[in-house]
């Protein structure tokens, strides 16, 4: 009955898409405080660090599946309709080799429809363009800014590239950026979001 009031569309809009945003990931985070912040459904048995400098694109949810360790520390931008697999790693900044008390920050950038695939780790400083697919168990020390590829291996390495024209820019009837209604999203970043070009990147 809930999902009729305004403030719970999104649980009925959403339901059809491969992260829907529900009325008990609403309870279990803003209520009960498990991941709590994270303006997007995160599986309870994930962990979102430092959410105010992770910005999501439409339908795209990191720690939405199980396992998942979400580290905004650095910054992390996803692009629309990107999906990310069970016991995905994003990190956007390593300790300190001097002084392990001291995180060193570097911005993660990921396009948009990639996916990411089972226990895929993705280290700071990577940017991967849209339509990258990252192989299970892969870890991805550097950019591939023009994605359009497939990368395996730990480290990564490109083993093939997708054609550009059959890749399907597809988009719901409803657009979320988690709970939050596509029309409103400018709004929630710029009162709740950290900018993420204002982050130290040098220490």
């Amino acid at each position: 009955m809930l999902s009729v009031l305004p403030m719970f569309r999104f649980d009925k809009e959403t339901r059809q898409t491969q992260t829907p945003a529900t009325i008990d990931a609403w309870f279990r985070q803003y209520v009960l405080g498990i991941n709590r912040g994270a303006y997007w459904p995160v599986n309870r048995s994930s962990q979102v660090v430092d959410w105010r400098k992770i910005h999501i694109g439409v339908e795209t949810s990191p720690g939405f599946s199980s396992g998942c360790y979400i580290q905004g520390i650095g910054g992390i931008e996803i692009g629309d309709y990107t999906q990310i697999a069970p016991n995905v790693a994003i990190i956007s900044a390593n300790h300190s080799c001097y002084d392990n008390r001291v995180h060193e920050p570097r911005k993660v950038t990921i396009g948009k429809y990639c996916w990411l695939g089972f226990g895929c780790v993705i280290l700071p400083g990577v940017i991967l363009g849209d339509f990258t697919i990252v192989g299970a168990n892969t870890t991805v020390t550097k950019s591939y800014p023009d994605g359009h590829c497939v990368l395996v291996g730990s480290p990564a390495r490109q083993v093939s590239k997708l054609e550009e024209a059959k890749c399907v820019r597809h988009k719901s009837t409803h657009e979320y950026h988690g709970f939050i209604p596509a029309r409103k999203f400018d709004e929630f970043r710029r009162k709740y979001l950290i900018d993420l070009n204002e982050i130290d990147h040098d220490h």
